[in-house]
């Protein structure tokens, strides 16, 4: 998400800012701005929108100094405002913060500094770091964010600087990326390698729990609890773009795996002991209890996501829900009930017909809640309520990280509505929420295990890039994922794709399996198990090679396929956060193998705003 850019030592701190900002636009953002300290005093410049809105008022008025940090944010807490953008400061500006993250209980601290007379002047979380910085302050900087962000929880990354101290900057990194970079007599500091590459090649990464005293002529690191660090810097050998994709020589292939970042952020700060807490979700318990039906509209790969949430919503909530194209509804005359609640999902809150559709419904009564990516994006303001999926930027068009960050909304909406309507017992509600935290860790460990999905992929890439149509299978939950696996497929590698219920097979679909038709089957609902292998049976008999996706621990699977895509064991309703991984994995080989242009495919845009 955010791009953090720092500098100290002998040239003017603010070009060299600006420019790592730059460097960073990829991320996305939506505010920006720059701190310099210079004789005693901190000045900042700060703007919502992009960076040229920044560059303007730094031509007017360029604070000097050779000490400085800058930000562009992506928004969380509050719009992204004049007011809201980064840096920070505490009321006499003597302090100044950058950060990426998300402080858990900046509600609870905020309060506790109003109540002891404090004045903010933004809605976010980082402002209160800035108060703590200046509260603890006693000569030594590094020792005031040490105390202040023991009194914070969450996972964030941040750089501090005083006017007291012209010569240093503290960074803390928990779990948000930071990186250091090294100079003749200056030291740089950036939240990504690419914001560095033009000052230098010699670069350390920081780990989660360190804290970074960075001064001009070097650094001294140690632990958040103050153990010393000892670490050896590298040489960076990418160019600018390989760097933007991290190493990796697509956007989507990076963005597949920052999937268990996304995850992790879009829980963060929601669960706290089993209860879920929705922050921009205004709503009572009785309307809660008192919803009697929910729809769902989208489109593309949002629809997809709400297809699976249509399952959760039934399954959890026992609650009527349709799942809807935004662009059929639009032209028809839905019947709204009262007590309704709608799902708008559009990753960029900006698709037309999404917005189109949503309103329609909310036109008729039904209570509206946005599903999106951006913060102040057209679906925010004509909702009543918003989920925000906090994926960040996503560049590649075929969408990834993306669709994961929708379904984990979802479920915690699904989780939150199920306790409050006692559809879901304490047992049960505890066992659905420490499925949903153990989510993280099986994401990443499916992409890092040494098995290798991605190499089993890639083998299968090879042997389905020549082929012409190609057949998604699966029943309830895994039929939703096996539509957003086919469309993965068919927008990246233009093979034709088509995803069926399993159980439709037998209506005609069956004419088309012969010696050889590739057949991708997602079968990881225990309740229709030994329905999907009937149909699994039905195509071998017919000469298919089959594909699944299946657990771990499902020994049986291998006598009805030819390949089997592994993922760990979880609970039933919360697998399709896993076994969308490895369609997204074949889909981007598939395409990789048929030498295609997989960031930008024909014909298609990342944000569809018209008709």
């Amino acid at each position: 998400m955010c791009g953090i850019m720092g500098y100290v030592g002998p040239r003017p701190a603010s070009p060299i800012i600006l420019q790592g900002l730059r460097r960073l636009e990829y991320r996305g953002y939506d505010s920006a701005g720059v701190a310099v300290a210079d004789a005693g005093a901190i000045q900042i410049r700060k703007a919502a929108g992009k960076l040229d809105r920044l560059e303007a008022l730094l031509d007017e008025s360029e604070p000097p100094g050779r000490l400085g940090i800058g930000h562009t944010r992506w928004a969380t807490h509050g719009p992204p405002t004049d007011s809201n953008a980064h840096p920070h400061a505490d009321p006499t500006t003597r302090f100044a913060i950058v950060h990426n993250g998300i402080i858990e209980n900046f509600f609870e601290l905020r309060q506790e500094l109003v109540e002891a007379g404090a004045v903010f002047t933004s809605d976010t979380d980082t402002e209160v770091l800035a108060h703590l910085i200046a509260e603890e302050y006693d000569g030594d900087l590094t020792e005031a964010v040490r105390r202040a962000v023991g009194r914070a929880t969450g996972a964030y990354a941040l750089v501090a600087m005083t006017a007291d101290e012209p010569d240093t900057l503290v960074a803390v990194r928990m779990i948000s990326p930071l990186v250091i970079g090294f100079g003749e007599g200056e030291t740089f500091l950036a939240s990504g390698i690419p914001a560095l590459l033009d000052h230098t090649r010699r670069m350390l990464v920081m780990e989660d729990g360190e804290m970074a005293t960075i001064t001009r002529d070097g650094l001294r690191m140690e632990t958040i609890a103050g153990v010393p660090v000892a670490r050896e810097a590298f040489e960076v050998d990418w160019d600018v773009e390989q760097a933007e994709k991290g190493g990796y020589p697509h956007f989507m292939l990076k963005e597949i795996f920052e999937q268990p970042r996304v995850v992790a952020d879009s829980l963060l700060g929601r669960l706290h002991d089993g209860e879920v807490v929705l922050e921009d979700v205004g709503w009572d318990a009785d309307f809660e209890r008192s919803i009697e039906k929910i729809w769902i509209t989208a489109c593309g790969t949002a629809f997809h996501a709400g297809l699976a949430g249509k399952e959760m919503f039934e399954g959890l909530l026992r609650i009527p829900t349709e799942a809807v194209y935004a662009h059929e509804l639009r032209y028809r005359d839905p019947i709204v009930a009262p007590h309704s609640l709608t799902l708008a999902i559009s990753q960029s809150g900006e698709t037309a017909d999404t917005l189109a559709g949503a309103r329609l419904l909310s036109e008729r009564g039904s209570r509206l809640v946005a599903v999106t990516n951006v913060v102040g994006s057209a679906l925010t303001h004509y909702s009543d309520d918003v989920i925000y999926t906090r994926a960040g930027l996503e560049i590649s068009v075929a969408s990834t990280k993306a669709y994961t960050a929708m379904l984990v909304a979802q479920y915690l909406l699904a989780l939150r509505l199920g306790q409050t309507r006692g559809t879901l017992d304490t047992a049960r509600a505890a066992e659905v929420a420490a499925a949903l935290e153990a989510l993280p860790d099986q994401v990443e460990s499916l992409l890092k295990r040494e098995e290798g999905i991605d190499e089993m992929a890639r083998f299968l890439g090879r042997q389905l890039a020549g082929t012409d149509d190609i057949y998604f299978i699966g029943r309830g939950l895994d039929y939703a994922v096996a539509t957003e696996g086919s469309l993965k497929l068919k927008e990246i590698s233009y093979l034709h794709s088509e995803a069926m219920p399993a159980g439709e097979l037998k209506h005609g679909t069956l004419a088309l399996i012969t010696e050889g038709t590739p057949v991708i089957v997602v079968n990881t609902q225990q309740h229709v198990y030994d329905k999907t292998v009937s149909a699994l049976q039905e195509v071998k008999a017919r000469g298919a090679s089959v594909i699944a996706v299946a657990y771990d621990d499902d020994t049986e699977i291998e006598h009805y396929t030819d390949h089997v895509l592994r993922i760990p064991r979880t609970m039933d309703l919360l697998s399709p956060v896993l076994s969308i991984v490895p369609l997204q994995l074949l889909a981007y080989h598939v395409a990789d193998a048929r030498g295609l242009d997989i960031d930008q495919p024909r014909n298609l845009a990342k944000s569809v705003t018209v008709e």
